[in-house]
């Protein structure tokens, strides 16, 4: 810290050069207590902190959200995080920037007055009033200011997210998706955009949005033609499934969701969207009234293709929904037609997570007591056996191992078909049998 804290010094001790109309080169010094401590920049806001020095606002902010819980000059645990705008230097770095501006020194403008706590209140109080009245106009004025805010500093951005707008928002967005979409359509899309940056949200917001009403409205929106407004819309009920299951119950009761999943897969939103697929048909609900629509929609093609990518969350949420669709009768006989399953199975075992690796072994488990040996002489030849045998000798949860157990002993009886088959492999099997 010392040693860095001595370059810094020395940078900040060295002159800058600025080049005028004649072509010369003439060296102007900022005055040391001008520059922030951190950037060694012109301060443009100086702030003080309780250990009485200044700095740039912008810079000490990026410190402390780093983290940071100590002066950076001083190395004093700060006892606060208050900062105190320096009007005094402010005016002095306004004068000297007036005084030196036939050398190209702008003179910097006087910064706003940074918001509070109070103010964000202010505005929430006043976005739920007018959702309860239906004042669209009102409404979108009073987020136009929120966004204003949110552009002007980091600061800002992170206390609007501590002060509740979560909530409000989705608030706001069940109070206008229940009065009519078609009439505050305009509103509807404009919370949504905003919810994405407000994830994740807490219990209440995501109880507004987990309504029929807010579902609803959400579905729609799936199959609009504005993509910013999809993802948002996927990236929310992804969101809302992973934290409480109870929201499927109601989703899945809504025309359409299947349908406007797949296609969001086909255009390439693939994550999120494999991501609800998931959380739908892994509830008693979700699986009985919905897999079969996903199957009859490719589902099972559109996941092996996503696992030709090594995105490691798309290939963890794609083999979840193969393993769900793997259930049903329909769902194996498709997975088995298909000439990638097997060889992207065995190729994504111990390749990409364990939570992968089980649903490959969960999967290939359910192929081969499916009555059809091809499954486990194809498994053979692409590596299977070898992997398989690892994975006894790994730790991973005890489900996974005695289904592993139980191709290795099928695997056993093909031995003699395939002259990949190390006798070594075979001794290791039989002495664990």
């Amino acid at each position: 810290m010392a040693s860095l804290w001595k370059k810094l010094r020395a940078r900040r001790l060295a002159g800058k050069k600025f080049v005028l109309d004649q072509g010369f080169q003439m060296e102007l010094t900022i005055p040391t207590h001008f520059r922030c401590p951190i950037s060694l920049d012109l301060m443009k806001d100086p702030v003080t902190l309780s250990t009485g020095i200044t700095y740039d606002r912008e810079s000490i902010e990026k410190w402390i959200r780093d983290g940071n819980q100590t002066c950076p000059v001083t190395n004093q645990v700060l006892t606060n995080f208050d900062q105190t705008p320096n009007h005094m230097i402010r005016r002095m770095i306004q004068d000297w920037c007036v005084e030196n501006r036939a050398h190209g020194i702008e003179r910097i403008p006087t910064p706003r007055t940074p918001i509070t706590s109070l103010d964000i209140m202010e505005i929430c109080s006043k976005m739920m009033d007018s959702a309860s009245e239906g004042d669209e106009k009102r409404f979108l004025d009073l987020v136009g200011r929120i966004n204003a805010w949110a552009k002007e500093s980091e600061q800002n951005n992170s206390l609007i997210k501590d002060n509740g707008l979560g909530y409000v928002l989705a608030a706001s967005f069940e109070a206008f998706s229940s009065l009519s979409f078609e009439k505050h359509e305009d509103v509807l899309k404009e919370i949504m955009l905003m919810l994405t940056w407000m994830s994740p949200l807490g219990v209440e917001g995501r109880s507004k949005l987990g309504s029929t009403q807010s579902l609803r409205c959400m579905t729609r929106f799936l199959s609009c033609d504005d993509m910013f407004l999809k993802r948002s819309c996927v990236q929310t009920l992804k969101e809302l499934l992973s934290t409480d299951q109870a929201h499927v119950n109601t989703l899945i009761d809504i025309d359409g969701i299947p349908e406007a999943l797949i296609n969001l897969i086909n255009i390439s939103v693939k994550r999120s969207s494999f991501a609800v697929i998931y959380h739908i048909i892994s509830t008693k609900n979700g699986h009985n009234k919905l897999s079969s629509r996903f199957l009859e929609l490719g589902v099972v093609g559109l996941s092996l293709e996503a696992l030709v990518d090594t995105d490691k969350g798309l290939s963890e949420m794609a083999l979840g929904v193969l393993d769900r669709v793997s259930d049903l009768k329909e769902g194996r006989e498709r997975l088995h037609k298909h000439a990638l399953s097997v060889p992207l199975l065995v190729k994504k075992m111990l390749r990409v997570s364990s939570l992968a690796t089980d649903f490959c072994v969960s999967m290939l488990w359910k192929l081969s007591f499916n009555g059809d040996e091809s499954i486990l002489v194809e498994a053979l030849h692409v590596g299977a056996f070898q992997k398989l045998l690892l994975m006894l000798q790994v730790n991973c949860v005890e489900e996974t191992k005695v289904k592993a157990t139980d191709m290795l002993k099928m695997m056993n009886q093909y031995k003699n078909k395939l002259d990949c088959f190390d006798s070594g492999h075979y001794k290791y099997l039989r002495k664990s049998n």
